[in-house]
C-alpha cells in the first residue's frame, strides 16, 4: 500500500514518514518549499496555493491508497481551508483512503471539554480548519478528520523551541496560565493516525494527549525536562491579552482512545519520561 504524506517535510509529516519507512510502506511525500532531509521517500513539489491540476498530477502519479494530509498553512485560506478540499476531491477521484489532519482551534473555548461538538472558530486559522473539515467529508464522506492539539516531541516543536528563547529572554512574549490545551507527542499522533487509517472509520476523530495543561504548565515541564529555569518564563492571562484565541479547550479524545492500541500519554507523563 503506497501512503502520500501532504506536508512532509514539516514536524509531523516528517514523523509520519519515519513511521511509515520503518515498517518498509512505501511512501510518498510532498513539500511546498523545500523537501525534508530523508532519503527513503520519493518527494513531489506541491503548493496546495497553486494550480488545482497539479494535484491531480500527483495522483496520477502516485496513485497512493492512503493520503494523509498533514500540511500547515497557519491563516492562508487557499492552504488552509481550499486546499484540502481540492485534495479530497482527487482522493475521491482517485479511491484513496484520506486521514486529514485538523486542530482543536475549530472551537472557541466555551464548553468545558469538547468530544461530539461543532466547530465555533473565534480565530481566521480556526475557520479555516473548520471550513476544511466541512468541505472534505462533503466530497469525500468516507474521508478521517483526526482533530489533534498542541504538538510536542524531542524539543524539535515551535512550542518547545518558544519555551527555550523565552527563558534565554531572546523572545518577547508570555505563557499564559488560563490557555489550556491537551498537548500530544508527535510520536504517539503519528502512531495513532497510522493506525487508524487501517480502521475501517470515517469522520472526525479527536487525536490529543490525556491531560489537560495550561500553556504555563507546558512550558514548565519543558523547561524542566531540558534543564531550564523555569523560573524565568513568563506568565500572563489570555483573557488580559488583545491576542485573539480560544481560551480553554480540551478535547475529549476517550471514544477514538478505545479503538486504538497506541496510547495518547499525558504531557505529565512523556515530558518526565525519556521519550
Amino acid at each position: 500500500m503506497t501512503t502520500l504524506i501532504i506536508g512532509g517535510s514539516g514536524f509531523l509529516g516528517t514523523e509520519l514518514i519515519r513511521q511509515a519507512a520503518a515498517v518498509g510502506q512505501p511512501t510518498v511525500a510532498t513539500y511546498a518549499t523545500s523537501p525534508g532531509n530523508s532519503a527513503r521517500v520519493a518527494w513531489h513539489h506541491l503548493d496546495l496555493r497553486g494550480d488545482p491540476g497539479r494535484v491531480d498530477a500527483v495522483m496520477a502519479e502516485v496513485r497512493p491508497q492512503l493520503i494523509v494530509n498533514a500540511s500547515s498553512g497557519g491563516a492562508d485560506w487557499a492552504v488552509t481551508a481550499q486546499g484540502p478540499v481540492r485534495l479530497a476531491i482527487a482522493a475521491a477521484k482517485y479511491g484513496s483512503q484520506l486521514v486529514h489532519v485538523s486542530s482543536d482551534a475549530v472551537f472557541s473555548g466555551a464548553r468545558d471539554h469538547y468530544e461530539s461538538c461543532l466547530p465555533d472558530p473565534v480565530t481566521p486559522y480556526g475557520a479555516a480548519k473548520a471550513a476544511a473539515e466541512t468541505g472534505v467529508l462533503l466530497v469525500h464522506p468516507q474521508a478521517v478528520v483526526a482533530r489533534t492539539s498542541l504538538i510536542i516531541g524531542g524539543g524539535r516543536s515551535v512550542h518547545e523551541r518558544a519555551v527555550h528563547e523565552l527563558a534565554a529572554g531572546t523572545r518577547e512574549g508570555v505563557l499564559f496560565t488560563d490557555d489550556i490545551r491537551c498537548p500530544v507527542h508527535v510520536t504517539d499522533l503519528a502512531t495513532a493516525i497510522l493506525e487508524l487509517a487501517s480502521h475501517d472509520t470515517h469522520g472526525i476523530h479527536h487525536l490529543a494527549g490525556a491531560d489537560a495543561l495550561s500553556r504555563h504548565e507546558l512550558g514548565t515541564l519543558i523547561a524542566r525536562r531540558d534543564g531550564l529555569d523555569a523560573s524565568r518564563l513568563p506568565t500572563g492571562l489570555r483573557a488580559h491579552s488583545t491576542l485573539p484565541g480560544p481560551i480553554d479547550v480540551r478535547l475529549d479524545s476517550r471514544a477514538t482512545q478505545r479503538k486504538l492500541r497506541t496510547t495518547l500519554r499525558g504531557a505529565r507523563r512523556f515530558l518526565t519520561a525519556t521519550a
